[in-house]
């Protein structure tokens, strides 16, 4: 079982800044970590090795720094990393980094043998977007699981798993054919720590090297700016709220009066709550 698990080294949130200009991350400088939501699905992704057998390979676009989060996922226990990297990638939004990865999952299946499942983090934490796992699972025609809680179970026979998802209002059961993408949700299993040799492995390892031209990309007008219709018009800090909270005296009062008075502030912050209640609890 062959499994691609895309990853993003991304600068650290509490040091962000926006080039006043582009309006893009400003990278230089600002230390950088893997996105927290890639580890999860990193983990998932070993957990299924570990019971099938197969490799794990990481896959990440960026400048050539971001090797380093490659041979970090590699000491937590990935096989194998790819590390896609060229000028022309500079400033891809959503949609050409999908393109840009998807060609290169593609080339990855040609040394490696077809791709099984495809993992994303459920999104970045520099984007917030969680458009580029769908993107992926969109043009390599790939079944797309995305807001998995967990993986139930994996047939490699009849090539068909069963993951839970988080759904509005509840949990959803799916099971569907292999290949496909999932993303995975946070918390959905606890990241493993780095073993020694797993640790000195990826210090060793090599890892593969990809431009434009070496993914197959033959109009580069699809990668970075160029190939980005998304236009940032605007960045800025949101402005601080100068509403205060109400403060409610809770000494010597019973549980049954402090309830009240928090619905009773809660009603008067917000007028119309109370009438939508009382309208659900007449129809009900």
């Amino acid at each position: 079982m062959n499994i691609v698990v895309c990853i993003k080294q991304v600068p650290d949130s509490a040091q962000i800044r926006v080039h006043p200009v582009t309006n893009t991350i400003m990278r230089q400088g600002v230390p950088t970590i893997i996105n927290p939501y890639d580890l999860f699905s990193l983990e998932a992704a070993l957990q299924l090795r570990d019971q099938t057998g197969g490799k794990v390979i990481v896959l990440t676009m960026g400048p050539p720094m971001a090797e380093d989060a490659l041979r970090k996922a590699m000491g937590i226990g990935a096989d194998k990393a790819v590390l896609l990297t060229d000028r022309f990638f500079a400033g891809s939004d959503t949609l050409a980094t999908s393109f840009s990865l998807s060609m290169a999952i593609a080339k990855i299946a040609e040394k490696e043998g077809p791709i099984d499942l495809v993992f994303c983090g459920k999104q970045t934490i520099d984007g917030d977007t969680a458009q580029v796992g769908p993107g992926i699972a969109c043009r390599l025609g790939l079944n797309q699981l995305t807001y998995i809680t967990s993986i139930e179970a994996l047939d490699a026979k009849a090539r068909e798993i069963t993951v839970q998802r988080r759904a509005e209002g509840g949990v959803q059961v799916l099971k569907t054919k292999l290949p496909c993408m999932i993303t995975m949700l946070e918390g959905s299993n606890i990241v493993r720590r780095g073993s020694m040799p797993n640790v000195l492995r990826a210090a060793r390892e090599p890892i593969l090297t990809l431009n434009a031209a070496a993914a197959g990309i033959e109009d580069v007008t699809r990668c970075g700016l160029r190939g980005s219709p998304t236009v940032v018009k605007k960045v800025f800090a949101p402005k601080p709220r100068a509403d205060k909270a109400k403060l409610i005296d809770t000494t010597n009062r019973s549980h049954t009066d402090i309830a009240n008075d928090a619905v009773e502030a809660l009603f008067a912050a917000a007028p119309k709550l109370q009438s939508d209640l009382v309208g659900r609890a007449a129809q009900a």
